[in-house]
């Protein structure tokens, strides 16, 4: 070989901010955190930090949040930047490995994944970053729903969730069909009544109500069919939607 045009030493530094919050500078992406590249977890991990951080920095500005909403961000997003290093780590060691062990291992999780579906859907799901769960504030009283990422439902009425989420605001569903008696559209949320059509998605067989964040996270969800105590629940889940927040977890 002569006269390269370009050189590189190959490395795996991975690093991570302390804290994505100080002040007014805030962290994401590639700015919080950088790892070794294959893969594609880590685009996948920037784009959901942005969303996460958006929605957040657009209630605050228009007035509809506290500026503690902001706080909740490092709290959701810093532990999922650390489980995408703990990830990229082993992938690197997976990939570059060629030692008869760690080619053996690389044999037996690829047999894994083509034939334990189950297996190879946890891995999907924990690289696109759809296995992430923000804890909700009320703890171990919220609905197992809360703080998981919403499926795309489809309505009795043939619309969707993810086209009612386009808007960039969050949506407050009403699956009784009217029952319910939930408030009006505001600004910066849409409200949709209507029952679920006919689906296989047995966590969502007996909701009542929930709210939707604009990143797609379920905020709250019920049962409750008393309209009374519904309308005190939701009330209280706007509330906490505006200037809580929690870390997440898998």
């Amino acid at each position: 070989m002569r006269d390269p045009r370009w050189l590189s030493r190959f490395g795996n530094a991975t690093r991570q901010a302390e804290t994505y919050r100080r002040g007014r500078v805030l962290l994401a992406g590639d700015a919080a955190h950088m790892h070794f590249p294959a893969g594609g977890p880590g685009l996948n991990v920037g784009v959901q930090d942005a969303t996460n951080l958006g929605w957040k920095l657009a209630a605050v500005l228009r007035g509809t949040a506290a500026d503690g909403l902001l706080d909740s961000y490092h709290g959701e997003r810093h532990p999922v930047g650390a489980e995408l290093l703990l990830n990229t780590r082993a992938q690197t060691a997976l990939m570059t490995t060629y030692a008869p062990e760690g080619q053996a291992l690389r044999g037996l999780l690829g047999e894994f994944i083509a034939t334990v579906p189950e297996f190879s859907q946890a891995l999907a799901e924990r690289m696109s970053g759809l296995s992430v769960v923000y804890p909700p504030a009320e703890g171990a009283s919220a609905h197992p729903l809360t703080g998981r990422r919403a499926p795309d439902l489809r309505f009795a009425d043939g619309r969707r969730l993810f086209e009612l989420l386009r808007g960039g605001g969050r949506v407050l569903l009403d699956l009784t069909g009217g029952a319910a008696g939930l408030p009006g559209q505001t600004p910066d949320t849409v409200v949709h009544t209507a029952p679920l059509a006919p689906h296989d998605r047995g966590a969502w067989r007996r909701v009542t109500a929930a709210l939707i964040r604009p990143d797609g996270h379920v905020a709250w969800a019920v049962e409750e069919t008393d309209p009374e105590t519904l309308t005190r629940s939701m009330s209280g889940a706007l509330a906490a939607m505006a200037g809580q927040g929690a870390a997440a977890v898998r």
